[in-house]
């Protein structure tokens, strides 16, 4: 077992792993690390707490220190600076005709670098761009090109939800989304009501994908034969949020009606029932062992690369 603090150097960001040391730190803090990228300024997203050494992916790096009052006041004025820097940022690209947008501007904790984060299409050849930019600030210079799913992850905003989007508030990672989930979510397939307003599939489709699979998985599939209350009938449906079925249920005088029972209360050809309580559903329903639920569909929506301070997935040590 080893001891960690967690580490989040952006609001919303990847959470990092760095060796406490014998500082006292509380959720909160500001610290001083070294990272990759030099002497980052952090808060503190986990407090001292105790991980199995096989979570951990490279050596820890210690905590330099807790940040002084002089390390805020520090921050605050680079991030007073980083506005300037952005208008200037962009007057220069307007200047040099360069296809692209602007995002962000990020210094670097000891103002040894400047990072600005754009957008563009395709490739952007800011040679001369970052020639005047050095020329100004006299310091080292690094542009960066960020998907859309970063840059509305950087600028936050509310989604359809009319919540501040997942990816800015509390997603540290771009998760794997594709059709399927909202196939399987009976949602629409218009692409304008399933995407977020960076224009890709919404990331809250995996939030209850797992509990459609699982459902899916026990409940009868559609166009089975079932045995309801009523009498037998086929699966014309499934609502798994109300964990109901709609039967189409052939009445005793020949005539059909639409019905829908709990799902709980529907039984296969063989009478066994279509739940999860029932003897060997520790292997999956036997009314649904000859149709095991596949996800198959090839993933749409390929994980973005997060701009954050580290390298590294969301546990790394830096």
């Amino acid at each position: 077992m080893s001891k960690v603090v967690g580490v989040r150097f952006k609001e919303g960001g990847k959470i990092y792993y760095f060796d406490p040391l014998e500082f006292e730190i509380k959720t909160g803090d500001g610290v001083i690390v070294d990272t990759a990228r030099g002497i980052v300024f952090g808060d503190v997203a986990e407090p001292p707490h105790f991980i199995p050494d096989e979570q951990l992916v490279t050596q820890l790096k210690p905590v330099i220190r807790v940040a002084t009052p002089e390390d805020h006041e520090q921050r605050r004025i680079y991030r007073e600076k980083e506005k300037d820097a952005f208008e200037i940022c962009q007057t220069k690209i307007e200047e040099h005709g360069l296809v692209m947008k602007l995002v962000e501007v990020e210094y670097a904790f000891n103002g040894s670098k400047i990072m600005f984060y754009f957008t563009a299409d395709g490739r952007v050849d800011f040679r001369e761009l970052v020639k005047d930019l050095a020329s100004i600030f006299k310091t080292r210079i690094e542009l960066r090109q960020i998907g859309v799913r970063d840059e509305a992850k950087m600028l936050g905003g509310l989604g359809v939800c009319g919540r501040p989007i997942c990816c800015s508030s509390f997603l540290s990672d771009f998760i794997p989304v594709s059709i399927k989930m909202a196939k399987e979510q009976n949602l629409s397939l218009n692409q304008t009501k399933i995407s977020g307003i960076c224009g890709r599939l919404m990331c809250c489709l995996k939030f209850e994908q797992s509990g459609y699979e699982s459902m899916h998985k026990i409940m009868p599939r559609v166009g089975k034969e079932v045995i309801t209350p009523d009498g037998n009938g086929i699966v014309v449906d499934n609502n798994v949020i109300s964990e109901t079925t709609t039967v189409k249920v052939q009445l005793s005088d020949g005539t059909f009606e639409m019905k829908t029972f709990p799902f709980r209360e529907l039984m296969n050809k063989a009478g066994k029932p279509f739940c999860d309580e029932c003897p060997g559903c520790e292997n999956g329903c036997p009314a649904n062992a000859e149709e095991p639920f596949e996800n198959t569909e090839p993933i749409e929506e390929a994980p973005s690369e997060s701009a954050d301070t580290g390298d590294g997935t969301g546990g790394d040590t830096l």
